[in-house]
């Protein structure tokens, strides 16, 4: 979680945000649905990223438009690509993001 969105992701707010969505989404990833596959969706996914800019913005953190039921297969396909860590000269990990 980036230090930004931590106040956001803790709060009340969102938790009952996301446990309603899921909840109405009788706890299946909408991905794997579409494609006739029932699957356990855990996260809860902003469609349009969450950023320091917007992240006060409740018509993208909570409105549920912007909201979509993911596994952590289908979770993760997403944000290929889009690594939050990279090596160093001296081979050592570091996290960004």
């Amino acid at each position: 979680m980036k230090e930004y969105a931590k106040g956001f992701y803790k709060s009340i707010t969102w938790q009952r945000t996301r446990e309603a969505y899921a909840s109405s989404k009788r706890y299946l990833c909408e991905r794997c649905l579409a494609k006739g596959i029932q699957r356990y969706g855990d996260t809860v996914h902003h469609k349009t990223f969450i950023t320091p800019n917007n992240i006060s913005d409740p018509d993208i953190t909570l409105n549920w438009d912007n909201l979509q039921l993911l596994c952590r297969d289908c979770h993760a396909a997403i944000h290929r690509g889009k690594k939050r860590y990279k090596a160093d000269k001296d081979g050592r990990i570091k996290i960004y993001g």
